[in-house]
């Protein structure tokens, strides 16, 4: 029986409801309005926070995507927990779904758990009709497409015997930086495409032409495509943590990590974009990516590579054990009876995810101490907050609606991450309710250190003396 490949999409699927997959899926029912999108998750709860009639308690904070998910929801858009449904009534399939690293068995600590993306594919073999274009978006393994493609070709779970199926399956993972989310989606360097059916390739080449230039769509073979996206993230990481092992040199020395980074970025060679210092990178891609290809390349005997690649996220623990060292060097050289107040909980500004913060990793190291911490974030919610700390209960932990409040009677704030707030907080106010003598340790650089100096704070700046 042959199967006529679809020339009209007019349904699309993403299983998965998360960071990655509610955005993107909402840039493209803004810029495709012909297109019906339908995003699905298992997760009851996040569905119904995605269809929450309050858009500012969206389950993802990103700058303008309330604003899309308010015009497109209900119309192009939708947001169901009906995985089976619209699986079956997909041209496109999206595949956004968790990949963590593994914790246990064959590469713990290194590989990914493809779990998820192998039950996703399962239920697509199982509810999908005629030809199914799938499409990866995780960021995944090289040669995932193939695992993927072997579970779809050999799958006899179809509910109808008689319906023949066939698949496509392409790569297309997201470039996306959390915090400018949909400014990316909406302008991206670059869109990648892997594959080997042509024709599939060019049906998403056609939805993405809509808003993005031609010229800027890139595409290649699935591995090309897979291997990419690991290698783009450890390259941004690799900055980061060059630029961070630098900062301690300043520290040591006497120069300015901020005109050095200046100074070395103004060469066009280099640019001056990830080259700012701080407490390490975090989120949900950065170690994971780069643990993966570290992975990938002892498994194919490049020892030496895959130990390049791992330094570059031990250097990121490292900066953030330096940072709580030093702070508790500052605090006379103990934490007990201290208390804390930690400026920011998410991973960077402009977003509410806190996976792989270095606020968890750099208060772990307070709390054993003996360190009393109060939390403040302007779009973190204490519950996802506390939920981090499940193993120190017997720790005083508190979270905090303002800046001022948590400093009530603390000895030191760190500021964690780089909300735009922080910057304009009444710091006056704040030394007036802190127990002196009052500190301050900015981790990223954000504040201005004469005018905290000049109201009486000791003030440690990340990157100079």
């Amino acid at each position: 029986m042959n199967i006529t490949k679809t020339s009209n999409i007019k349904n699309i699927c993403c299983i998965g409801a998360g960071y990655v997959g509610g955005p993107t899926m909402a840039v493209i029912a803004a810029n495709c309005p012909d297109l019906i999108i339908n995003v699905v998750d298992i997760n009851i709860d996040r569905i119904n926070s995605w269809n929450i009639d309050d858009l500012s308690k969206l389950p993802v904070f990103e700058p303008g995507l309330k604003d899309i998910v308010e015009k497109c929801r209900g119309k192009n858009l939708f947001f169901s927990s009906n995985v089976e449904e619209n699986i079956a009534n997909a041209d496109i399939i999206f595949i956004s779904v968790n990949t963590p690293t593994k914790t246990k068995g064959i590469g713990a600590g290194y590989a990914s758990d493809l779990k998820w993306i192998e039950s996703s594919t399962r239920t697509i073999a199982k509810f999908a009709r005629n030809h199914t274009i799938v499409v990866e978006k995780s960021t995944l393994p090289v040669k995932t497409a193939e695992t993927i493609k072997n579970i779809l070709l050999s799958s006899d779970e179809s509910l109808d015997k008689n319906v023949k199926k066939t698949f496509s399956i392409l790569s297309n993972p997201e470039f996306l930086a959390e915090g400018s989310a949909i400014n990316d989606l909406q302008n991206p360097d670059r869109v990648l495409i892997g594959g080997d059916d042509n024709y599939a390739i060019n049906l998403l080449v056609n939805i993405y032409e809509k808003w993005v230039d031609t010229k800027k769509i890139i595409t290649t073979n699935l591995w090309s495509s897979e291997l990419s996206k690991l290698v783009a993230n450890a390259f941004l990481a690799q900055r980061i943590s060059s630029v961070n092992s630098i900062s301690a040199l300043c520290e040591s020395t006497g120069a300015n990590i901020q005109e050095v980074k200046e100074a070395i970025g103004s060469d066009t060679r280099i640019g001056n974009k990830f080259l700012n210092a701080g407490p390490g990178f975090g989120g949900s891609c950065f170690k994971k990516d780069i643990l993966n290809l570290v992975y990938l390349c002892r498994y194919y005997g490049l020892n030496e590579v895959a130990a390049y690649w791992e330094q570059i996220v031990q250097i990121n623990l490292w900066q953030q054990k330096r940072i709580s060292a030093l702070v508790i060097k500052n605090l006379f050289g103990t934490l007990s009876n201290k208390k804390l107040v930690i400026l920011g909980f998410s991973f960077k500004a402009n977003t509410n995810d806190t996976r792989e913060s270095p606020s968890i990793n750099i208060s772990k190291e307070f709390l054993k101490e003996g360190a009393e911490l109060n939390f403040y974030d302007p779009k973190v919610e204490k519950k996802q907050i506390l939920r981090e700390f499940d193993d120190f209960k017997d720790s005083k932990i508190s979270v905090s609606k303002s800046a001022l409040g948590a400093a009530e009677g603390a000895d030191a704030v760190l500021v964690m991450t780089d909300w735009e707030d922080f910057k304009y907080l009444d710091w006056i106010s704040i030394y007036k309710v802190m127990r002196k003598p009052a500190w301050v340790f900015d981790t990223r650089i954000c504040l201005n250190r004469e005018e905290i100096s000049n109201i009486g704070f000791n003030i440690w700046t990340l990157g100079r003396i």
